[in-house]
């Protein structure tokens, strides 16, 4: 077997993780037990359901081993006592069982510490939900929370598809192998060797990629500069509720739009994307709400949108981190709906032209080479001082889901949601996981800086409806008059 080695971007998830912030990432899946051929579906079956699919994912059975004092990155190796029963727990939503209890549980259960001695994942049965509005008699949640240093949204997706299948028969969803390579538990001089090796070469591999980035490099500079100057991008984000110290008790809430209904959106705005009418409502429920509270701010907000820039052809590609960012400036002063969207499909049009220049990977090519020990300092000094919010205000982060049915223990999944680690100084995050013809815009955010949750929940929901409505009125004054 090979030994497998975290990168320096799943390793500064490691170094994020803290008392007040819990670098998780959870799956919020819905279930409706009335299509399983053996009912009721129990909590033994689902253990033995997924004690059947661990093989699927090296997520599943693999722990960290880490280095003293950070000298190197840490090292994925089989957890020789793996339990999977001790990675799944079952509990009964209290009264009165509706969807606010729903929301304060999934929120009490993502602030809870992880045991960073066994694989970084576990699981959360939850039964009662039948008082929740729209949901059908027996349904129950499955609660999966993965460590971000093993994960990110994209390798989320996969691993959670390796538990499902495609049909009520027990179908995989995907093609499983066997067995996976779980890595090899290196011996000491060895993790010794590496680790020196690693600091002593580490500027010299530095500067070779900046070498052979530079020409890219530069020309992604002048682009950036230039469009500063066009979209004045380049300011400091302006100071919001969202931007201040956070405490261990997170919020959730979560709307629910179908995905036929954004796409009717985004045919009204000539080359815009749905991560772009994503944004038009992300944009549309901020004005609202910060205006109810009389707290807009006199600049755009920043949001920061992750990119995935994983090998779309490379299916081993599907482990730890690969992502990058792009900053978008929400156009909150904008009255109109559809001129919000315009201007957001402009901005971000800007963005991906400035980047082109730049390989998708160069930042991950710099990052590797940093030794273990100043990725640590860096991240946590970064962290502590709240540099991120210096950038942007919050992060809005969109991954396709599948668009077919999907199936645990001949239950049909139903509802997609879930919850996002945030930053120091950046207090909310808002995810858009989209799964069999719905999108959800899920709300992760602090107690003390978003008390008022739900209300921002509606914001974005009477956001989406403007821009749903958008134009249908006038066409039809049109049509009369022409008539």
């Amino acid at each position: 077997m090979a030994m497998y080695q975290l990168g320096a971007q799943d390793a500064s998830f490691l170094h994020m993780d803290s008392n007040n912030n819990r670098a998780f990432i959870m799956g919020i899946n819905i279930y409706d037990p009335a299509t399983a051929p053996k009912r009721p579906v129990r909590f033994k079956d689902i253990i033995r359901h997924l004690d059947s699919r661990v093989h699927g994912s090296p997520v599943f059975k693999r722990r960290l081993m880490k280095l003293p004092l950070d000298l190197d990155y840490p090292y994925w190796v089989e957890d020789e006592h793996f339990d999977i029963e001790h990675h799944i727990t079952h509990c009964r939503l209290p009264e009165p069982g509706d969807w606010r209890q729903f929301c304060i549980l999934s929120a009490r259960h993502f602030s809870k510490p992880m045991d960073m001695n066994r694989p970084l994942w576990d699981m959360m049965v939850v039964e009662g939900l039948d008082s929740i509005a729209g949901l059908p008699e027996g349904a129950f949640a499955l609660l999966s929370r993965a460590h971000h240093a093993a994960i990110d949204g994209v390798s989320g997706a996969y691993f959670f598809t390796a538990i499902s299948d495609i049909d009520a028969m027990g179908t995989p969803a995907m093609k499983l192998p066997d067995q996976v390579d779980l890595g090899d538990t290196p011996s000491i001089p060895k993790i010794a060797g590496r680790a020196m090796f690693s600091n002593l070469v580490s500027p010299l591999k530095t500067a070779r990629t900046m070498l052979q980035y530079s020409p890219d490099l530069w020309n992604t500079v002048q682009k950036f500069f230039m469009r500063q100057q066009q979209t004045e991008l380049g300011q400091r984000a302006p100071k919001t509720r969202f931007n201040g110290s956070i405490s261990p008790h997170r919020v959730y809430d979560a709307a629910l739009f179908s995905l036929e209904d954004m796409k009717s959106i985004r045919r009204k705005a000539e080359g815009a994307t749905l991560n772009d009418v994503v944004l038009a409502v992300v944009c549309g429920g901020l004005k609202n709400y910060l205006e109810h509270h009389d707290e807009l701010p006199d600049e755009d907000i920043i949001a920061s949108a992750p990119v995935n820039v994983r090998d779309k052809h490379n299916e081993s590609d599907m482990g730890g981190n690969n992502i990058s960012a792009m900053l978008v400036a929400l156009p909150i002063h904008t009255p109109e709906p559809l001129d919000q969207l315009r201007k957001i499909q402009q901005i971000t049009s800007s963005s991906k032209a400035a980047q082109s220049g730049l390989p998708a990977r160069v930042m991950t090519d710099l990052t590797r080479h940093v030794p273990g020990v100043t990725l640590a300092g860096i991240t946590r000094l970064t962290i502590r001082g709240r540099v991120y919010e210096n950038f942007w205000n919050l992060i809005v982060s969109n991954v396709p889901g599948p668009q077919q049915p999907l199936y645990m223990c001949g239950a049909k999944k139903i509802r997609d949601y879930g919850m996002a680690p945030l930053l120091e100084g950046i207090g909310l995050f808002i995810s858009t996981p989209s799964y069999n013809g719905s999108m959800s815009f899920n709300i992760t955010s602090d107690r003390s800086l978003l008390p008022d949750v739900d209300f921002l929940r509606k914001c974005l929901e009477d956001a989406f409806a403007a821009l749903l409505n958008a134009g249908v009125i006038k066409k039809k004054a049109a049509g009369r008059k022409s008539a």
